[in-house]
């Protein structure tokens, strides 16, 4: 213990509260820094838009048949029954601007097709509209049909939005490649177009309430600016705000991601703990004898047959829910928790057939896949697809070589600690 009278004469009172406080205001600068000038997670991004357009685009394919019934005129929600619903909880859904069956199937095509064009990253902020505007029109026009994933696809539809989620593995990142940005063409003018005069409808004849007709004209608004500053003053200070305004929403819109993550396994964890059947290992067992939930009977059978191995599942599923969102910030028990949280969700999408609930919560739980991977994952696909073209003269880069980022916003920062990338 140092003395009063020991203290160096140089050294003064509160140096130590001083220099901490410095501390303190470096790493918040720094932090700020960080999360304003790059957005962070971009390959996280890309696979979420990849994982969540790509299970919608398999459902309303699968369901094709079938969509007259799940949300259109032959259903057994009638378009009065939703109405009346939507009357009372003001949910949205363009769906209810007329009960025409042709109004029915241009929505459903545009759905289809918003899906198939987000899943390739073509002019995503326009296409992230029409995927969210169709996800939420058809799921809130008959809101019981669903098993689950239907309600991850709803909140995440809405977070992609927010998110600069084409920066890789985008056609709109291969267009920044060639011809410097990934607004060039008139397409994307033309599409923000038919989209404003569907926006105008909407807000002259009710469409919209007042909080939708406001969400969408700020984002016809933004994208009409941010067209012209990139057009006009590519290099200039407007685009340089515009960057920083961008960056703080799309990571602002990774950490509500994973914050919903977190939250959907801490609470079903939590509830499950309270339940009789998860507290004596038998709640397994219930779900694998019927017969709706057993596309291999004989499969179902052989599992449920074992009282041991039924036990152990249940009692893994609730230990493996409470603990995720306490294990984040560890990388190492973190990627071993998600590993087998994904292998749960292929397991109930075999054993229970729910596909499309498992294909949603893998790509919500790919927020957290470390950048490492996902780098290996895209050198390995880029490496399949130039062995299936043969070789060519002139190769594009591969994912881990995009070239459409910002200075110090490369794979080689993304997987510091710190970043979404060594988090996630």
């Amino acid at each position: 213990m140092v003395r009063r009278g020991d203290r160096h004469p140089d050294v003064l009172p509160g140096a130590g509260v001083v220099d901490g406080v410095s501390g303190v205001r470096a790493a918040a600068g720094r932090a700020l820094a960080k999360v304003t000038g790059q957005a962070l997670g971009p390959y996280q991004s890309a696979v979420v838009r990849i994982g969540f357009a790509g299970t919608w685009l398999f459902f309303l394919l699968r369901e094709f048949p079938h969509r007259h019934e799940l949300y259109g005129p032959d259903g057994p929600w009638s378009w009065e029954l939703a109405r009346r619903l939507i009357d009372s909880n003001h949910a949205f859904t363009v769906l209810m601007w007329s009960d025409s069956p042709l109004w029915f199937e241009i929505v459903y095509a545009l759905s289809v097709l918003s899906s198939a064009l987000l899943l390739l990253g073509w002019r995503t902020r326009a296409t992230s509209v029409l995927f969210m505007v169709g996800v939420l029109s058809l799921q809130n026009r008959s809101v019981f049909m669903g098993d689950g994933g239907d309600n991850v696809i709803h909140l995440m539809a809405i977070y992609l939005v927010l998110t600069r989620c084409a920066r890789v593995w985008s056609l709109d990142a291969r267009r920044a490649r060639r011809l410097g940005t990934a607004s060039a063409g008139s397409a994307g003018p033309a599409l923000w177009g038919v989209l404003g005069a569907v926006f105008a409808y909407g807000s002259v004849t009710g469409g919209f309430s007042t909080g939708w007709m406001v969400a969408f004209a700020a984002l016809w608004v933004l994208a009409a600016l941010w067209w012209m500053v990139d057009r006009y003053e590519p290099e200039g200070e407007g685009r340089a705000v515009l960057d920083v305004l961008a960056n703080l929403v799309h990571n602002a819109g990774m950490l509500v991601i994973m914050t919903e993550v977190c939250l959907i396994y801490a609470t079903a964890g939590w509830y499950k703990i309270q339940g009789s059947r998860w507290q004596d290992g038998t709640a397994l067992y219930y779900p694998l004898g019927l017969d709706y939930f057993a596309p291999w009977p004989g499969l179902s059978a052989l599992l449920a047959g074992s009282g041991t191995l039924v036990m152990l599942l249940s009692y893994g599923t609730v230990a493996v829910q409470v603990a995720f969102p306490f294990t984040v910030f560890n990388r190492r028990i973190k990627n071993v928790l998600l590993g087998l949280m994904m292998l749960e969700h292929v397991g109930i999408a075999v054993l229970l057939g729910l596909p499309f609930f498992s294909l949603a919560m893998i790509a919500a739980d790919a927020v957290f896949l470390p950048t490492a991977f996902l780098l290996w994952l895209g050198a390995r696909a880029a490496a399949l697809r130039r062995r299936g073209r043969g070789p060519a003269p002139d190769q594009e880069p591969g994912p881990d070589q995009d070239q459409d980022q910002e200075p110090g916003t490369g794979p080689e920062r993304e997987a510091r600690p710190g970043t979404v990338g060594s988090v996630a």
